[in-house]
């Protein structure tokens, strides 16, 4: 069904929602992060899983303050209009543009490492030529923006094409990420350094006694596996039966990822010891597939490589249809140029939004290649999310006062609930964003511009400015920004 004044139609049904929320969790996260987190968090040590655990907390409680906004508010770029009619239109920009930069460079920083599947692909199919090719700068990042603008098409083309192409490839997503689970526990340390080559030696697992600081440290960046499930609130425009599916695919997106994150993490150190992904992290990127070549035959490494690379492939649909609604609410409520709010008359899809978020995408692929390290743009996603989900904490307290006939729409919980899960997030999520923040300012890097934290702000800002001039000139409209931000934008 059209809506003649949104120009978004409501297609998405619960599996559209939760493979939405599913693929944009699982990929780069799953197969690199958990590996590669001896290199930004060293120190770690063999406490990767229990600091899984611990990242999960403040992310579920992030999920429930969605789940429940979402009930109240389903509308497309869910986290803006929840946080504009809660905290105002300012507060509400702030929060959703944090979130939309992050996750439209961690587009990029996908898309670019998405080329390290291939190469590791091509290694295992005996082509190491072609795997040298790939590393090249002119072909890794070339390759990156051919996927990137292939999805931004497909997103244009429309919501029944984008999930025909998003449920299938989720589900030969686990299949073949069952495979790490099922490869990763047949084998254990034993017959990794044995099957190492010969000359090669399994280091001594050093002391490693539980230090807090490191373990916060990795906890606060494996927090970024859990994000994504926003994704489905960003599509609320256009699901089904939007006050039920919402809430209900958040739940199914986060109880999925989660037990398959920590299952397929076990299964990994499970077979290579942990002071042996430590080492190599230092030296080369890693990943799953990568790092239990040593241990499977040719056709399984390669079959795990093709779930990696599908994987991350998920991730590029899902990703840029969250980005390019919130997009599309901004220029709905006028506080970006009204264009951005175009709908392709046939698809019914906000293809301007698309090339906009699919621009700035563009921007994190050449970050992440001229930066010689894709952390940088996890870490500037890891700090825009947790302002964003503390801010739609934040959001669950104060609706009920500003704006009480919304507050009711509620339907996840009371208003006892409301409060237990804005405080908790509101206090832990601020936790982690300190924490994130001293980390990034006191690790070393080459230039200021390699820190995360003066780079979301120095954006966050400048956007803020624009904005700004913007509210001005609409409250001196007839009704001022209470004729907009009192009530919800079109269905």
């Amino acid at each position: 069904m059209t809506n003649d004044r949104s120009g978004l139609t409501r297609d998405l049904g619960l599996a559209g929602l939760a493979a939405t929320g599913i693929c944009a969790m699982l990929g780069a996260a799953i197969n690199v992060i958990p590996f590669m987190i001896h290199r930004s968090a060293p120190g770690i040590g063999p406490w990767v899983l229990p600091a899984y655990l611990a990242a999960a907390l403040p992310a579920v409680l992030a999920a429930l303050a969605y789940a429940g906004l979402g009930s109240a508010m389903p509308r497309a770029g869910g986290s803006y209009v929840y946080a504009s009619r809660s905290l105002g239109p300012f507060w509400g920009f702030v929060a959703s543009f944090s979130q939309w930069f992050g996750l439209s460079i961690a587009i990029g920083v996908v898309s670019y490492v998405l080329v390290t599947f291939l190469r590791d692909l091509a290694f295992a199919l005996g082509s190491p030529d072609t795997a040298v090719l790939l590393e090249t700068g002119p072909y890794r990042v070339g390759i990156a923006l051919g996927f990137l603008w292939i999805f931004v098409l497909v997103n244009i083309r429309g919501l029944q094409l984008y999930e025909r192409i998003l449920v299938p490839m989720m589900v030969l997503m686990f299949l073949l990420g069952g495979l790490v689970i099922v490869g990763g526990f047949a084998f254990d340390h034993a017959d990794f350094a044995a099957a190492l080559p010969a000359g090669e030696a399994l280091p001594p697992e050093p002391e490693s006694p539980f230090r807090l600081l490191p373990f916060l440290a990795a906890t606060v960046l494996l927090f970024s596996s859990f994000i994504g499930f926003d994704a489905i609130a960003q599509a609320g425009g256009e699901a089904k039966r939007p006050r039920r599916t919402i809430p209900l695919a958040i739940g199914i997106a986060v109880a999925t990822v989660g037990g398959f994150y920590f299952l397929f993490t076990a299964a990994v150190y499970h077979a290579v010891p942990w002071q042996f992904v430590a080492g190599e992290a230092q030296l080369r990127d890693l990943t799953a597939p990568g790092l239990l070549a040593t241990l499977l035959p040719t056709w399984a490494t390669t079959a795990i490589l093709g779930g990696a690379a599908v994987a991350l492939i998920n991730d590029l649909p899902a990703m840029l249809l969250a980005v390019s609604r919130m997009v599309f609410a901004w220029a709905g409520d006028g506080i970006f140029p009204k264009g951005l709010a175009a709908v392709h008359p046939r698809f019914h899809t906000p293809w301007a939004a698309l090339l906009m978020s699919g621009a700035v995408a563009s921007m994190g692929i050449l970050g992440s290649h001229f930066a010689g390290d894709f952390f940088l743009g996890i870490d500037i996603l890891v700090i825009g999310m947790l302002a964003n989900f503390g801010l739609i904490c934040l959001c669950l307290i104060v609706l009920p006062r500003r704006n009480p006939a919304l507050a009711r729409r509620v339907t996840l919980f009371g208003p006892v609930g409301r409060v237990a899960v804005g405080v908790s997030g509101v206090a832990l999520l601020g936790l982690f964003f300190v924490l994130h923040v001293h980390k990034d300012l006191t690790t070393e890097r080459a230039a200021w511009y390699f820190h995360s934290t003066p780079v979301w702000l120095l954006v966050v800002g400048a956007a803020s400015v624009i904005v700004l001039v913007k509210l001005a000139a609409l409250r001196r409209t007839p009704g001022g920004t209470d004729r907009i931000f009192g009530m919800l934008p079109p269905a």
